[in-house]
């Protein structure tokens, strides 16, 4: 029980503005949870009732099985990382990590064995005794996050720690963030606004949208299958249409889009002849000149060199779509020249739509 996080139908309104509407979210113990959504959906507003920065208006949040709505922050068991370290410019990196068992008054014998532990955690050992001006953006980084651990929290909360690192030094501390979650083995609450970030830290992610979670799952099943078209747009499925079900054709839906693009999907129960829907295929699902349920002639209208691969996009009728490839694979094209989009019918994803 220790470190579950339960949330309970949370809303937080600030005037007008409902950032936060009757979210309920059940964390595990020791789980690596992430919040992830675009600016102003209301994951770090979430994040600070969790931490009990912000009182709701609604609604309970429950930390290893003790209702601590109204409790502040330093009756809570968790501790927080922000975007901004707020680091002391003028204390060590061990004064730094020091400060919250200072404040607690612990023993100083105590103090400095507890924080020597806690930099060994974060891989800076014999960095103690460091000025904060003279550390990297990721070393400044780790010492917010030893600062945090030191007080052995049941729950560490994570506000975007890593958007203000550069991409290389983000991919790396990205390594070096789960690696500390399973060195630690506590729950870890984690928002970002980037879904590759997310997708390669967590056990699950709860995607947000206008104070709402839309979907929650492990990462292989939210980008394998996105549930509404809002999901799908934020992880990646760049071509969204509308389209009509014309009928069922034995495994097979088949599809009309509203430019007259015929298509078949696989048939899961769920398609409805006569309905209109929103549906998605993955860029990397489709292909050119290759093979699979689905064909569509096309011409090619530009060229995105990406390094790993080249992202075709090509009008297909009056649908725009876009078609990857990976480097090496892909043959000479140019703009204007005809082209076969292929992709099979399971790639075709059937998406609500509450945008």
């Amino acid at each position: 029980m220790a470190g579950a996080v339960s949330l309970e139908s949370l809303s937080k309104a600030y005037g007008d503005v409902t950032a936060v509407r009757g979210v309920s979210l059940d964390v595990r113990p020791g789980e690596f949870v992430t919040l992830l959504g675009p600016s102003g959906c209301g994951k770090t507003t979430l994040l600070r009732l969790v931490a009990g920065f912000e009182r709701p208006d609604s609604g309970r949040v429950l930390i290893s099985g003790r209702d601590v709505t109204a409790r502040p922050p330093y009756e809570r068991p968790v501790n927080t990382v922000f975007q901004q370290y707020a680091l002391f410019p003028h204390r060590t990196v061990a004064g730094n990590v020091a400060f919250g068992l200072e404040t607690a008054r612990r023993p100083r014998a105590e103090i400095t064995e507890r924080v020597e532990r806690a930099l060994d955690m974060v891989r800076l050992p014999g960095l103690g005794a460091r000025a904060v001006h003279q550390l990297s953006g990721g070393q400044k980084q780790r010492v917010a996050v030893a600062r945090a651990v030191v007080m052995e929290p049941e729950v560490l909360l994570l506000d975007e720690p890593l958007s203000a690192l550069d991409p290389k030094l983000r991919k790396e501390v990205q390594v070096e963030v789960k690696a500390l979650h399973r060195r630690l083995g506590i729950t870890f609450v984690f928002v970002t606004h980037d879904q590759e970030e997310a997708l390669v830290l967590s056990d699950r992610v709860a995607v947000m949208n206008q104070g709402r979670i839309e979907q929650v799952g492990p990462p292989q099943e939210l980008y394998d299958r996105p549930r509404t078209r809002f999901v799908a747009d934020f992880l990646a499925v760049r071509n969204l249409l509308q389209a009509t079900v014309t009928g069922l054709a034995g495994p097979h839906a088949t599809l009309r889009t509203d430019s007259g693009v015929e298509l078949l999907a696989d048939d899961d129960g769920g398609w409805r002849p006569g309905t209109r829907v929103w549906i998605g295929v993955r860029p990397e699902r489709m292909s050119l000149d290759a093979g699979g349920e689905n064909a569509l002639r096309a011409v090619v209208e530009e060229e995105v060199y990406l390094g790993d691969r080249t992202d075709w996009r090509v009008r297909a009728a009056d649908e725009l779509l876009t078609v990857a490839e990976a480097a090496g694979e892909g043959r000479s094209r140019s703009r204007g020249q005809q082209v076969t989009v292929t992709f099979p019918a399971a790639a075709v994803l059937r998406l609500e739509d509450t945008a």
